[in-house]
């Protein structure tokens, strides 16, 4: 699959408050870049819009809609159960993290 297939239209985007990554158009600010964001509903650190994941009550980064040019969803990781390791079985824990050295 090709990069640019993956990215869609923000008015596609999931408004249900999880995080998805974004590309901001370049601006005086600076040139366009990625961020990874979600939609807020609006609570008393701010209004209802989309804002940059690192936010934080009393420095909360909006951005405008017309900022935002696309959005993909989060990769995923590969929960494969042939790729996950098995589960610790053994009896001794003071063999776990090196503790019976």
């Amino acid at each position: 699959m090709m990069e640019a297939e993956r990215w869609r239209h923000m008015e596609s985007a999931p408004r249900d408050g999880s995080r998805i990554l974004v590309t901001i158009y370049p601006s005086e600010q600076g040139p366009g870049e990625v961020d990874l964001a979600y939609w807020s509903a609006g609570d008393r650190s701010g209004g209802e819009g989309w804002r940059a994941s690192d936010s934080s009550p009393g420095r909360v980064i909006e951005y405008a809609e017309p900022e935002l040019k696309c959005w993909m969803p989060m990769p995923s990781a590969n929960l494969d159960r042939a790729s996950m390791p098995l589960p610790w079985e053994v009896d001794d824990a003071l063999q776990l993290d090196g503790s019976g050295i």
